[in-house]
């Protein structure tokens, strides 16, 4: 796979409802450019026509389906998005920057719903063709402190964001997990403060990552 995505990077930012992951990308995706890094901004589920579709049917309130029927269709979204988007961008050397990617499955669907977390990992290896990130920027924030902003931003609902406090507890409890498991990879920000003081200190995480990477090549 390292021949396969050539001289990008992929960076990945990642949290619980509410924590702010799209501003943040957003936000992160200019000050990167304007520094003169090629920067990719996409998110999951979507990315491409077909996640964006299959986004619509998994977070569809009205729509009833089990754990893994779920499961299956945000893999069907990340797949279409690491081929389409994501090894494309990576091949043409740029720095791609996902709202969301393959920790999700393991916080939501594993920690979330208790399905397997052994078998998410290999589900998620076989979907993302081993593409996995080189660096995660993990929001954290409370459950209840995520789903206010939430709910304030927006009175519709969807299948996952309206799940009750103790699923969006478990998510919360397993991104904090995956953080323990892989610091060097994972680094935490505490997102219940201003955006721009979580600004801040992801760009200095970014930076100083981009750095040992320059020095290392």
């Amino acid at each position: 796979m390292a021949a396969e995505r050539g001289t990008g990077a992929l960076l990945t930012v990642e949290g619980g409802d509410g924590a702010g992951k799209t501003t943040l990308a957003r936000s992160l995706a200019e000050l990167l450019t304007a520094a003169g890094h090629s920067v990719h901004l996409t998110f999951e589920p979507g990315g491409t026509l077909l996640g964006t579709r299959l986004r619509s049917l998994v977070l569809d309130p009205e729509l009833e389906m089990s754990d893994w029927v779920e499961t299956w269709l945000f893999l069907a979204a990340r797949a279409s998005h690491v081929h389409d988007v994501l090894l494309p961008a990576l091949k043409a050397g740029e720095l791609v920057l996902s709202d969301r990617y393959t920790d999700s499955t393991l916080a939501y669907q594993g920690y979330g719903r208790g399905l397997d977390l052994g078998r998410l990992r290999r589900l998620n290896l076989e979907a993302t063709a081993g593409l996995s990130p080189d660096l995660t920027l993990l929001l954290d924030i409370s459950p209840e402190a995520g789903l206010a902003r939430t709910r304030a931003r927006s009175s519709e609902g969807d299948r996952i964001g309206d799940a009750d406090l103790a699923f969006h507890r478990r998510v919360n409890a397993g991104f904090r997990s995956l953080a323990s498991e892989d610091a060097e990879r994972i680094r935490t920000v505490d997102a219940s403060r201003d955006a721009a003081d979580v600004l801040t200190d992801a760009l200095q995480i970014v930076n100083h990552w981009l750095d040992g990477r320059r020095s290392a090549s």
